[in-house]
Formats: structure tokens, sequence, C-alpha cells
């Protein structure tokens, strides 16, 4: 790392220019290739999987996407001339391949006459999509009310996220700005954030033609990314900012800061990249490519933080240096007093604060106790989308399962198919059971409807007990569809947690005890971040599922408790090795315990919490989506870096330290030889005169 800042300082115009053109090319390269995200729904040993292979093989044209032309009016039987006018402009559309007729059709009109629907078949673009949505708009007036439903609507009204961008940028801006006094300096951590971030996004257009990559990538990337490369440019650029002020010349106080912090970005991003691999233990495609994805991008992070950062500081540190020295100057007391003062009073209530903590965090992830996963449904959609009309529309004329129906297939003969129809109806969690009806040869399919909407625990219960009942009945049967698909998917999250936990907590666990050479500290950093992580998901859960501040009640979804674990326990761990880092590089050099905590803290404090705050403003800041899933995503993880930076790092981390003592730093001396020597601090050896630095006097 000195011989890479030796080689930057030297040549910062050059290191500069390659990330200029490798940029470039990167913009350039994903210009004309273009992107190929889709979104890969695969569950492989599911029944709803085995059912959708079924029909694409025997019967393609019964799995075909569908949008819901939903009506409504005091009498829908009055307004058919007007209706059918309207699907047949439908029918018109690019993307439409086929409409039915809903007067001709048996039960697509509501008993009271009021509601009724209308299926199209779709093979167009999100795009195209959302074209039809206005026409509906305008279509609707004098007492006849159109709304559009189905997925592919859903995800065609839903926002990308753009806003919730630029404010979580203007707000790193803003907070940067405040910290270092000055714009150029505030500038540089973005400017690396940014070639970084766009860098990745570009690389992964191209992967995208390699790997299936999901559409809901994006704003994930931008989170991820920009929090973590202004988390590590900041990081380095800090220390950089504080061997200027203890008076180190512009060339040594960049090769110590990438010798000290560039080692803690590198360590600290391998992490995070270990934590996202624990996404494959799942199995599922779609995650996946989430984590190749964000892997990626931190990647490409860490190698512009340690490589254009440097080249940045050498072309414009010398008005840095001036803007720094002309700070500390003015400064009436040493960096980092406050935060040595700050350790000191939690050191003396070290078992108060571990109690009051631990128990304030074990009520926050309380909701957990009743956590629900599943996807939620167009009826927590937000009040005015067409999406929301079209559901509440249906559940007015027909219930609220009709919104959610269960697709039984049989494989064998017409007498098998009545038998499970019977079995069916039999059901008191069945409202509805169609009679079956043929779809290929020897194949029969049945829609059942339940009581209860697609994301009540009821219609959980309702696709479990159906494919019990039917294990009875002669013949192949399978039940399937888009809602037992989503309840598939929250099974196989809940069985897999385990071994996901496993790896993802277990090799971190490892990497920990390499760098740190102690038993207790990653034992430590294990048990905190999981209640960092469950204190956030406890959050979320009690918002989301409990409907509060305005948000529809409904399911968390299924993607983000382990989505968020993944890259919750990998950032929780960036702060970690940072503070621990430094810890350890005292304890190298004073062989004080509470020395080393005190001087710790008060090198990492102040820009730990900075960091913080520019992500949870970006994190936050997408609570502004219309997508719920990135509404949940963004709350977790500002609710998890508030608690990690302000509560553990800040409180919790120097009360557990002054209860372990020196203990803290021991490890059996037959596992230290066994295990490989790494470091991500320079190692010195105690001086006598360092013991007791007048910091910390």
């Amino acid at each position: 790392m000195a011989r890479l800042s030796d080689w930057t300082q030297r040549r910062p115009l050059i290191a500069l220019l390659l990330w200029v053109l490798v940029f470039g090319a990167a913009i350039g390269a994903s210009s004309a290739v273009g992107s190929a995200f889709e979104d890969d729904n695969s569950m492989p040993g599911t029944e709803s999987q085995e059912l959708a292979d079924l029909l694409d093989e025997r019967a393609p044209e019964a799995n075909e996407s569908t949008v819901q032309v939903v009506f409504g009016a005091d009498s829908v039987a009055a307004e058919q001339d007007r209706i059918a006018a309207f699907l047949a402009d439908l029918a018109d559309e690019p993307g439409v391949t086929g409409v039915n007729d809903p007067f001709a059709e048996y039960g697509a009109v509501s008993e009271d006459g009021t509601v009724g629907y209308a299926t199209l078949t779709w093979d167009g673009t999100t795009a195209e999509a959302a074209d039809l949505i206005p026409m509906a708009e305008d279509a609707s007036g004098e007492g006849l009310q159109f709304a559009l439903g189905g997925d592919v609507i859903r995800e065609a009204g839903e926002g990308g996220g753009g806003a919730a961008e630029g404010i979580g940028m203007l707000a790193a801006l803003v907070i940067l700005v405040f910290m270092f006094g000055s714009l150029l300096a505030a500038s540089l951590p973005l400017i690396t954030a940014l070639f970084a971030v766009g860098t990745a996004f570009c690389l992964s257009m191209l992967v995208s033609h390699v790997v299936t990559l999901p559409t809901f990538l994006t704003p994930i990337m931008f989170l991820v990314g920009f929090g973590v490369g202004v988390d590590y440019a900041l990081l380095i650029f800090a220390r950089f900012r504080s061997e200027l002020q203890g008076g180190a010349s512009r060339k040594a106080a960049a090769a110590t800061a990438l010798d000290t912090a560039g080692r803690s970005v590198l360590f600290a991003g391998s992490v995070v990249i270990v934590a996202l691999m624990g996404l494959f233990a799942l199995g599922l495609g779609s995650l996946q490519a989430v984590a190749i994805a964000v892997a990626l991008t931190v990647l490409v992070t860490m190698l512009a933080s340690v490589t254009l950062l440097p080249a940045l500081l050498a072309l414009f540190g010398k008005r840095i240096e001036k803007r720094v020295r002309k700070r500390a100057a003015k400064a009436k007391r040493a960096p980092g007093a406050r935060w040595v003062g700050w350790s000191r009073f939690v050191e003396k209530r070290a078992w108060l604060a571990i109690i009051v903590v631990t128990a304030g965090l074990a009520a926050l992830a309380t909701p957990l106790l009743d956590l629900r996963l599943g996807f939620a449904d167009a009826g927590t959609d937000a009040e005015g989308t067409t999406s929301r009309e079209a559901y509440d529309l249906l559940s007015d004329g027909f219930g609220e399962g009709f919104n959610g129906p269960l697709m039984v297939v049989t494989d064998g003969t017409e007498a098998e198919a009545n038998a499970a129809h019977e079995t069916l109806s039999g059901l008191d969690t069945v409202e509805l059971a169609s009679p079956p009806f043929a779809i290929g040869d020897d194949l029969w399919m049945s829609t059942v409807v339940g009581t209860a909407g697609p994301a009540d625990q009821a219609t959980v219960d309702l696709v479990h007990e159906l494919r019990d009942e039917l294990d009875a009945v002669d013949g192949d049967q399978l039940v399937g569809g888009s809602t037992a698909a989503a309840i598939d998917f929250s099974d196989i999250m809940i069985e897999k947690a385990p071994l996901f936990l496993l790896f993802v907590v277990g090799l971190s666990l490892l990497l920990l005890m390499v760098v740190f050479r102690s038993i207790l500290i990653p034992v430590k950093a294990a048990i905190l971040n999981l209640m960092t992580i469950g204190a956030s998901l406890g959050v979320v859960a009690w918002i989301f599922q409990e409907g509060v501040f305005g948000i529809p009640a409904g399911p968390v979804e299924a993607f983000l408790p382990v989505m968020s674990f993944a890259i919750i326990f990998g950032l929780s761990m960036d702060y970690e090795v940072f503070l621990m880092s430094r810890m350890r590089e005292e304890w190298q050099r004073t062989g004080d315990a509470l020395v080393a905590v005190r001087r710790g803290l008060a090198s990492t404090g102040g820009v730990v919490t900075a960091a913080a705050a520019i992500m949870m403003a970006v994190f936050g800041s997408f609570i502004l989506d219309d997508a719920r899933l990135l509404q949940q995503f963004g709350i977790s993880m500002a609710v998890a870096i508030f608690i990690d930076a302000f509560v553990i790092r800040c409180l919790l981390v120097p009360a557990v330290m002054k209860v372990m003592g020196r203990g803290a730093w021991w490890i059996p001396k037959w596992l230290d030889n066994a295990l490989p020597h790494v470091t991500v601090e320079p190692e010195t050896e105690p001086k006598p005169s360092d013991r007791e630095p007048a910091l910390t006097r």
C-alpha cells in the first residue's frame, strides 16, 4: 500500500487518466451493447416452479402474462358499449396479443352487476404497459370507472429511485462540507464514489448479457455503492487529514493513510463481499444475481478508494493541506478530545450502558417474533394508483380472495380432475373453485379463490392445506400461480436461513480472528452485528406489518431479511474493522487496553459518525420511492446504520471493551501459530513512553 501511494503521488495525472479511460470505456461499451436486465423468478424444487415448467412445456398459452381490465358502474350491463369500445382500443395497443369478452365469459361480472373484468394477454415491455395507464384514466368518467391490475401494471407504475438518489447525494455533500469546512475537500470522496458507482453500473450492464441480473438492481447498486464509496474514501481522507494535523508532509500523510486506512478499506470490503456470497447458499438465481452485482460494485469501490482518491489527494493536496493546517491552528483543543471524554464517561458506566442498550435493542427486535414474509399485493399500493383501484373494485365485487387466485392443475384423466375439484370445493377456506377445464392433452385446470387476500396468512395456510388434501387424490395435482409462488419463495427463505447465517457469520468470525488475533473481539463483533440487524428488521416489521405512519399494512418482502442481513452485516463489519484496527494499532503501540480504546475512538469516532450520517441520508431517502421493497430496504439500512454507528460503536463497544480489558486481545498461542498472519494496520512494539499519551491523560 505504501508503494502504491508512492506511485500515485509521483504520477497522479496518469492514475486519474487511467480511471477516466476505464470509466469512459465502460460507458461506451455499455451504451453500444445495452443492458439485458431480466427478473429470474425460478425456484428449483418447489411445486409452483414444477407447475410453471409443466405449463411452459405442454400448455404455454395458459402461462402467459396478463393484464386485468377492471370496470365498475351502477350497472356494467348498461355500459356495455363503452366497455367494448375501450377494450377494442386496448387491443390495438403494442404488447397486447388478445382481449377476451367479459360479457361472454362466465363469472367475469359480479353477481350484483356492478363490477366486471376483462383479461388482456400481454407480450410487451414495461414502458408499453405504462402507456395503458393514462388510457384507463381518460376512459373513466360519467359513472363508469376503469382500472388496470396485474404484476405487469404494478411494475410499470413503480418509480426508479432517481429523486431519492439526488436527495442522498445532496445530503452527502452538505454533511461533508460541514465536516471538512471546504467544498474541495468534501468533493473528493463524492468524486471517488461517483466514479466507482458509475463504472460498476456500466460493467453490470455488460455482465447482464452473461448472467441474469434483476430489473430492481439499479437503485440497490446505487444505495450500496454510493454508501460504501463515500465511507471508504472518507476513512482514508480522514486519516490523511489527521496525519497533516500531526505535522506530517503531504506525501508522508498520504502514505500513512493508504498503509493504514487503505488496508482497513480492502479488508472491510472483502468482508462485505464474503457476506454477499452467503446469498449463494439460498440457491435462488435472483438473489445470487444481486450478490454478484453488489459485490462487483463493492470491489470497484475498493479499487477506486486506494487508487483514484490518492491521485486526487496528490493533485489537490496543497490546497487541502493549507486549509487543514489553518483550521488546526485555530482549534482550541486536541483533535478527538471530545471522543476521549465520551469514552471516559462510558467506561465509568460500562455495565449500565451494556444493560440499557441490550434491553433497548431487544425491545426493537420483538416484532420479529411475529414476522410474516411474503410479497405485498396491490392492496398495499398507494391510494389513487390504478393497480390499487383495480384491487379495491375486485374486492368489492368478488371478495378479497379474487385478487390472489390459485391454479390447480391435474395431469391425468378428467375423472381425476373432477375428484380433485370435489376435494377443493369441500374446504371451508375456499370461496370458489371453478370446474376443471382442459388446457392440453390430459391437462386440466381449476381456479381456486380463497376467502382472504393474497398476502394474508389465511391464504398461506390455504396453499399448504390444498397440497396436503390433494396428495390423497388420484392423479398428479399441482398447486401454483403467482400467489403460491410467492408463498413458496417465503418458505425457501425460512428453510435455508440457518445455513445462510452460519456461512456469513462463521466466515466473518474466522476473518476477524485472523486479522485481530483475538477470540473475544470477533465473537463480540458478530453478536453486536446480529443485535443491530435484529433491531433494524424489527423496526421494519413494526412499520410495514402494522401499517404505521400511513403505510398500508402487509407482509415484509420475502427478499428483504436475507438481502438486508448480508449487506448490513458487511457494512457493520466495516465500522468494526475501522474502529478495532485503530484500537489494535494503539494496543500494539502502548500495551494499554484502555488507552487503545480511547485513542481508537478518538481517531475514528468523528469519521464513523459522519460516514453513517451520509449513509443514513442516502438509504433513508428511499422511503420516497414507490416500490415497497425499496422503501423497506432503505428504512432497514438507515435504521441499522444509525444503531451501529451511534449506539453500538459509540456506546456499547467502549463499554464492552472496558469490561473485557486486556482479555479482549487474548488468543491461545497454538491458535495464534496456526492462523495465517495478516494485519490491516502496521504493527509496532509497545514503547514505555507511549503507554499514557497526552491525549488520554
